[in-house]
């Protein structure tokens, strides 16, 4: 799949923002302990992947019922959903000047209908590379790479499940006012965008 920039500027993919807050401490303070464990940019992607997908349970997996998504209150809490959990991965390595995108696939969501899934896109030699930090538990099991994805899921089309193309610089806004607007898990998944 041809992964499409929302905007040409690759700057935009380094900004900080009020979900990828990357000067905040509680960012900094995580990336300088990744990178200093790290041999190269490469080393520190891949670190910081595993550090978001193992060390973040995914809120539904661990049953926390708090609704997270600025990537200071992901990394500080050590809880979120999919989405908030993409906030801090790509708030660690624009941290370390790694252009990091967000995007999103479209998957059934078990009870017959549809939910929209975060991923992260990282740019390494002048390509994008999908990856899903969300977190492993049986039959799932996202690994960091730059050579060929290896995501939780693919999409199958004929379910209506498929992925979008459009590599984001900032949270989709509905993803961010869903997030915002939820007290808890439970209203939450009440109130996933099943669409983009």
């Amino acid at each position: 799949m041809d992964l499409i920039q929302n905007t040409v500027d690759l700057s935009a993919y380094l900004a900080a923002d009020e979900a990828i807050d990357h000067h905040h401490p509680v960012v900094r303070k995580a990336a300088a302990r990744l990178a200093a464990e790290a041999a190269d940019s490469y080393d520190y992607a891949r670190a910081a992947f595993a550090f978001v997908r193992d060390a973040i349970p995914h809120s539904q997996d661990s049953g926390d019922l708090r609704v997270t998504w600025r990537a200071s209150d992901v990394l500080a809490l050590g809880t979120g959903i999919c989405y908030a959990k993409c906030h801090a991965l790509a708030a660690l390595l624009r941290a370390e000047d790694i252009p990091t995108a967000l995007c999103y696939q479209r998957l059934t969501d078990g009870e017959g209908g549809h939910a929209v899934h975060g991923l992260v896109a990282v740019r390494f030699d002048g390509a994008w590379h999908r990856q899903d930090p969300r977190g492993n538990k049986p039959g799932v099991d996202a690994q960091f790479s730059l050579n060929g994805e290896q995501l939780a899921w693919t999409p199958d089309p004929a379910s209506g499940e498929l992925d979008y193309p459009l590599l984001y610089a900032a949270p989709h806004p509905a993803v961010l006012a869903a997030l915002r607007a939820a007290p808890d898990r439970p209203h939450l998944w009440r109130t996933l965008p099943n669409s983009l």
